[in-house]
């Protein structure tokens, strides 16, 4: 697809964002598999949920565009992922292996803080006040996961990984 107009760039980013979210609902199950900790283990389950609710959101912005949700592979959210599946493999002890899970979780999370805050901007400086309203709902929810995370981490999981 050609670029030339920020429209262009926008709906590329988002094809991009609906692939991520797509991976991310693959590897959710397998991170909840490996964790120990029940609380780990219930905080990826429930991002799975949200994550299906986020695809959802942007199959309702491709909608409003009048446009159709397709996936452009997302490189960026691969290598994410790649990088939590070879820490499940290389089998740590468990406690550190949650730990190491939420790391790998708190990447993903910023990569999609920054993904759905461009998304959002951009939609905003292109009058689509209502695509921004979606997006927004996503961005926050990716925050609050992330929120989420950090206080798990500090409480309790990195303090048993010591």
């Amino acid at each position: 697809m050609e670029m030339k107009k920020l429209q262009d760039l926008f709906l590329d980013l988002l094809k991009d964002t609906y692939d991520a979210e797509h991976q991310i609902t693959q590897a959710l199950p397998k991170m909840a598999k490996a964790a120990k900790a029940p609380e780990l283990k219930a905080a990826f389950e429930s991002h799975l949920s949200q994550t299906e609710n986020q695809i959802k959101r942007l199959e309702q912005v491709f909608e409003k565009m009048d446009k159709k949700a397709v996936r452009k592979p997302c490189k960026g959210m691969k290598g994410l992922i790649d990088e939590g599946a070879e820490l499940i493999k290389e089998a740590p002890d468990a406690d550190v292996l949650d730990a190491g899970l939420i790391a790998a979780a708190q990447k993903v999370e910023h990569y999609e803080i920054s993904t759905y805050g461009t998304a959002r901007a951009y939609a905003l400086q292109l009058g689509l006040k209502d695509v921004a309203r979606l997006l927004e709902q996503s961005l926050k929810e990716e925050s609050d996961t992330d929120e989420k995370l950090s206080t798990l981490a500090e409480s309790k999981i990195n303090i048993q990984a010591a």
